[in-house]
């Protein structure tokens, strides 16, 4: 594993080009998962761990990794299976997500593969782990599964939602008017944030679960006008999602005349200053990253200001 992540730094010309590369990863059993490379920052060892008290019971102890204390979550545990045997034997994927570093402890690192978001298919229906899946990608005749870290990061320090009291009551005096507007993210725990922490701005908010999902339904609204954002004048997209990225997603808005004039807000876990330059690339209006309910709102007032 010591040189899996040489090259990260040389991939950020996938985004933007509906492609991702996923570092997979097994627990216990065969079954293997994947993490987008984009959010890995390095992969060790697992090193000695310390406990301390009151720890979320997924949590496994914190790592000194390089200067920095991080909590080591077992993801294993935290999807819903056993806790990992060995930890002495095992590896932590130190990502970053949403502004915060942490390590996920996994027993064994396979590869990075290559693939197109067009591969990238919405889990099944199901029980069980298939509640903390995203996505799910067939490679080499093999289901890999794509992990919600969202949803599994929020059961394990849920994320502040509501509005500071100062922002909340300048919105409540400034927004009367109701405005309608697209968010767009594959998982339904970010769905759900977003939609709380712009609760005191007085929007119709729908929902879409990916880039193609939305697309469609924008192409729908345009049937019956020649300008869609008189209608739905702006959309919050994540970028990682299956089928269609909100890159992509961007850049179909941007070349269709009924749809161009729609803001496009893109708002997600990825960090990186390559984000800011696809943002100009694809043509949306503005970046966030998530998640600051307070920074999400004003941004959005502001554009819905203009």
């Amino acid at each position: 594993m010591a040189g899996v992540l040489e090259s990260v730094n040389k991939r950020t010309q996938l985004v933007g080009q509906n492609r991702l590369e996923l570092l997979l990863f097994q627990f216990d059993g065969k079954q293997r998962f994947g993490i987008n490379v984009f959010k890995v920052k390095e992969v060790l060892q697992c090193p000695a761990l310390t406990s301390l008290p009151k720890l979320n019971p997924n949590v496994r102890g914190v790592a000194h990794v390089r200067g920095q204390t991080i909590s080591v979550i077992d993801l294993s545990a935290a999807t819903g299976g056993q806790p990992i045997s060995d930890i002495s034997k095992s590896f932590i994927i130190i990502s970053e997500y949403n502004r915060s570093t942490q390590g996920f402890l996994v027993s064994s690192v396979d590869r990075i593969v290559n693939l197109n978001w067009g591969d990238i298919m919405p889990p099944p229906q199901g029980t069980g782990r298939t509640s903390y899946l995203t996505a799910v990608a067939e490679i080499e005749g093999e289901l890999i599964e794509i992990l919600d870290v969202e949803k599994i990061l929020d059961e394990i320090s849920p994320a502040k939602t509501d509005l500071s009291s100062e922002v909340k009551t300048k919105f409540e005096e400034e927004r009367t008017d109701e405005i309608q507007i697209l968010v767009v993210d594959d998982s339904s725990v970010a769905r759900k944030q977003i939609v709380r922490a712009l609760s005191a701005l007085n929007l119709t908010i729908q929902t879409a679960n990916d880039g193609q999902q939305a697309l469609n339904l924008l192409k729908g609204m345009a049937q019956d006008t020649d300008n869609v954002s008189t209608k739905l004048p702006l959309i919050i997209s994540d970028i990682e999602m299956p089928e269609m990225d909100g890159y992509t997603l961007t850049a179909e808005i941007r070349d269709d005349p009924k749809l161009a004039d729609i803001k496009v807000v893109l708002h997600t876990s990825l960090s990186g200053v390559f984000n800011q330059a696809m943002v100009e690339k694809v043509g949306a209006d503005d970046f966030i990253a998530k998640f600051n309910p307070d920074e999400l709102a004003s941004t959005v007032n502001n554009h819905l200001s203009i």
